[in-house]
């Protein structure tokens, strides 16, 4: 049998991004009505940031602890479902604005920019809700690990290669830790996992620009 090519373990890597087509397909009604009431692509990426913050927001209600005024004043299953929810709301838009774009034929150039950046912008408004968790600087590093993915991807595109997708800790799988942030308050190791998954599917998609290329 012969042996893999090095770094052809690595490149197969992958994760819940191989269940985007299906989930596309579930917001095909979604999408129809927002393209009779045409609505913008770049409202539906503003839609996401909102969600994002909005998450954000409730993720730092739970650290209020239980003597606190608020509902949701520390984690849970409550806290767990709503952050779940503005999560998913949050991954429908980022799917939604670009589908929207290419049904319409209403993309353009600055409407892509101001996709990656509403992207970007909506996970990192999520993950300052755990400040109210965790220590700052390990806040800090899962923000900065969550973004090398798309960096890695963008310049992978840049180069002349396809945009590399996916990997073990995609956008979907830190949406996912998140929300179990908010459900059981282990804000320090889920954060640390965030961190080193990122760092690793930001390898990956550098490993499959570099076969690409």
């Amino acid at each position: 049998m012969t042996a893999p090519e090095p770094g052809a373990t690595l490149a197969g890597m992958d994760g819940l991004y191989a269940l985007k087509p299906w989930y596309a397909a579930r917001l095909g009604g979604v999408r129809s009505v927002l393209v009779r009431r045409r609505v913008s692509p770049d409202a539906v990426t503003a839609a996401g940031v909102l969600a994002g913050g909005a998450a954000g927001a409730a993720l730092a209600l739970t650290g209020a602890g239980p003597g606190a005024a608020w509902i949701l004043s520390e984690p849970g299953p409550a806290a767990g479902l709503l952050v779940a929810f503005l999560l998913a709301v949050r991954l429908a838009c980022a799917n939604l604005d670009g589908a929207i774009a290419r049904e319409t034929g209403r993309g353009t150039r600055w409407g892509a920019v101001l996709n990656e950046l509403g992207d970007r912008a909506a996970e990192l408004a999520a993950l300052a809700g755990c400040l109210a968790l965790a220590p700052a600087w390990l806040v800090a590093a899962a923000a900065l690990a969550a973004t090398l993915p798309s960096w890695a991807a963008l310049a992978g595109a840049a180069a002349g290669g396809p945009r590399p997708q996916g990997g073990p800790v995609g956008k979907t799988e830190r949406c996912l830790l998140l929300a179990l942030v908010a459900f059981t308050g282990w804000a320090v190791p889920l954060l640390a996992v965030i961190a080193a998954g990122s760092l690793l599917t930001a390898a990956v998609r550098l490993e499959r620009t570099r076969r690409a290329l």
